[in-house]
């Protein structure tokens, strides 16, 4: 096929009416309750397949310095910046049964992050570890959360297979008292949560989803006791097996070529395709990436940050498609760079975008051999529409004989379930096995999903609080009417495709607060004049960006095609900018938060 010259006037139209006919195939009326949580008849989906069958144990009853919730890498960064700044009695609790956080929990044939392992990875330099791949695999990630566990001995009173299920500020005391499942009521000074934004799990609601009598799974809880194998292949209990698959994002770009090479044969329940893009994912040495000084990670780590916010450097030290494709990321983040004539910029944007996509969509036809099948996987939207993916052996598998293509964007998605399969128009597709990537549910996690009540000075909820008056902060990480919590995550704050950088950022800012705190005897707590003047300066810059999402294709940016929120959500001007902007603070204002006496 033919694509439109990018540059010609004719181009940006053309490709604007087959975008928002696309789109419409697949938008829905029910929007996000397309999906359903993984509770109640189906919190089974949510089990731990991995964890160690510890027993019983006797319910705590004690006091600690700091309570983080969560053993992800937000969870461990905060631990381990604890320690550094010498505070001792930090306990985590997880409901995982280790540390890991998302890495604990996916473990699905192929996983591989999509961001250069050595400037995803965290805390390279203390460790002294260098990774061997370019693109971890998700066993090397997860072992790496545990040696930074290690090193800072985070495991001496941290609580696996446990969740937290109260927060409740004594205002008399000066603490929290936490409250988890397994009845532990423990004293926390400071509380920190790090729960992640993607961590609830949701599943297709399908009608007939609970009839079918074939073997189900989400990709989340990977069962291999069914299928075999490990995360590098070799599923031989699928060798016979019919095997589909619903949701064709990141986690399903990687499983399906696992899964074609060991099934008898594969359906792909495809109805958004993803932009592919090369991965060339290599062995890496020490030489390969600079490791031969002190600080060369977070060089390397600040290098792509400075890349991927829109600004200039001397030389990319990552060199990949992320940093290729940085200027089309500013649609994709809530917080980049301000040009100054926004008209032109838009218009050589779009040019740029159309020039990307026409080499996704052309890859697509070079690589796939039957025309029908590639057809179907070329994405119609703009770039910064979904999360970009890559991979070097997802199209590929489409020329196997075993895996076939079955497009549901005029259905919206598979119709119903039988007991013996799916069915998706006038066909039904007999399946022993369907594998769920359909991946979580966005920013509904910890405070913020209802499932850990947050209480504040005065009993006020913090749920309720959010609800009333909507977010309020100090740079998205704490709040006045909640003393000493410290929320880590993206919102209010900055956020950046490398979120590992910002919730180590985050980390450091949270255990000098403590630091400070402790030093002066005081409380952390943010007056209300301090959180109007950030709301201020999140409002100066706020993007316009809501047409944007609204045109996309149908996803979790938006809502499942119901556009973002038109507030301001984030710091206008990037995560690196940001990071700079709470060293300042904490130079020169730090002492505003703390408090002897109730602020304000």
């Amino acid at each position: 096929m033919t694509y439109p010259d990018a540059t010609s006037p004719e181009a940006p139209a053309e490709l604007r009416r087959r975008y928002r006919v696309e789109r419409e195939r697949r938008v829905r009326p029910d929007g996000t309750r397309q999906y359903l949580a993984a509770d109640a008849e189906f919190g089974y989906y949510a089990d731990d397949p991995y964890a160690v069958a510890s027993g019983a144990r006797e319910p705590l009853r004690d006091d600690v310095d700091v309570a983080v919730v969560g053993g992800g890498f937000g969870g461990i960064l905060a631990g381990a910046r604890l320690r550094q700044q010498g505070v001792r009695r930090v306990r985590i609790v997880e409901k995982g049964g280790d540390f890991g956080g998302t890495w604990y929990w996916n473990r699905y044939p192929g996983i591989h992050c999509d961001i250069e392992s050595h400037v995803y990875l965290p805390m390279l330099d203390e460790t002294g570890y260098v990774p061997e791949w370019k693109y971890a695999p998700g066993e090397e990630i997860r072992r790496h959360a545990v040696r930074i566990a290690e090193k800072f001995d985070l495991g001496a009173d941290a609580l696996f297979s446990t969740s937290v299920t109260c927060l409740t500020w004594d205002d008399n005391a000066r603490n929290w008292l936490v409250t988890t499942d397994r009845g532990d009521e423990f004293r926390a000074t400071y509380v920190i949560t790090a729960t992640g934004t993607l961590t609830e799990l949701k599943l297709p609601g399908i009608p007939g989803i609970e009839n079918f009598q074939g073997h189900t799974f989400h990709t989340s809880r990977w069962d291999y006791g069914y299928t075999g194998g490990t995360p590098d292949g070799g599923l031989t209990g699928l060798a016979d097996k019919r095997v589909g698959v619903v949701g064709t994002g990141a986690t399903g770009v990687q499983v399906i070529p696992k899964l074609a090479e060991d099934a008898g044969h594969v359906y792909v329940f495809q109805r958004t395709p993803s932009t592919v893009d090369v991965r060339a994912n290599r062995r890496t040495t020490a030489r390969d990436v600079g490791a031969d000084h002190d600080g060369w990670a977070r060089e390397r780590r600040d290098n792509f940050l400075r890349i991927v916010s829109g600004e200039t450097v001397e030389h990319d030290l990552v060199a990949d498609r992320w940093t290729e494709t940085a200027g089309l990321l500013e649609k994709l983040l809530p917080s980049f760079r301000r040009p100054a004539d926004r008209q032109a910029y838009e218009a050589a944007y779009e040019v740029a975008d159309a020039r990307k996509m026409n080499e996704v969509r052309a890859r697509v036809e070079r690589i796939v051999a039957d025309a029908d099948t590639a057809e179907k996987l070329k994405p119609w939207y703009r770039y910064a529409c979904k999360r970009p993916t890559f991979s070097d052996t997802y199209l590929q598998a489409f020329n196997r004989d075993n895996v076939t293509l079955v497009d549901t964007a005029d259905t919206h998605g598979i119709e119903r379930m039988t007991e013996h399969g799916v069915v998706v128009g006038d066909t039904e597709y007999a399946l022993d096995c369907l594998v769920f990537a359909t991946g979580f549910s966005v920013g509904v996690s910890g405070v913020h999903s209802g499932k850990l009540p947050v209480r504040g000075r005065d009993g006020v909820h913090l749920l309720d609080a959010l609800k009333r008056r909507g977010p309020r902060s100090l740079h998205g990480l704490t709040s006045n009417g909640f003393p000493n919590l410290i929320q880590l995550g993206a919102s209010q704050s900055a956020s950046s495709v490398n979120f590992t950088h910002v919730l180590d950022e985050h980390a450091v800012h949270a255990a000098a607060l403590v630091a400070a705190a402790e030093a002066r005897g005081a409380v952390i707590e943010p007056s209300r004049e301090a959180e109007d003047a950030w709301l201020a300066v999140l409002a100066e810059g706020a993007p316009d960006h809501e047409w944007f999402h609204a045109e996309c294709t149908p996803g979790y940016y938006n809502g499942e095609g119901r556009g973002r929120p038109n507030a301001p959500i984030a710091y206008p001007h990037g995560a690196a900018a940001f990071h700079e902007l709470l060293r300042r603070w904490r130079e020169t204002s730090m002492s505003d938060v703390l408090h002897t006496e109730r602020p304000c």
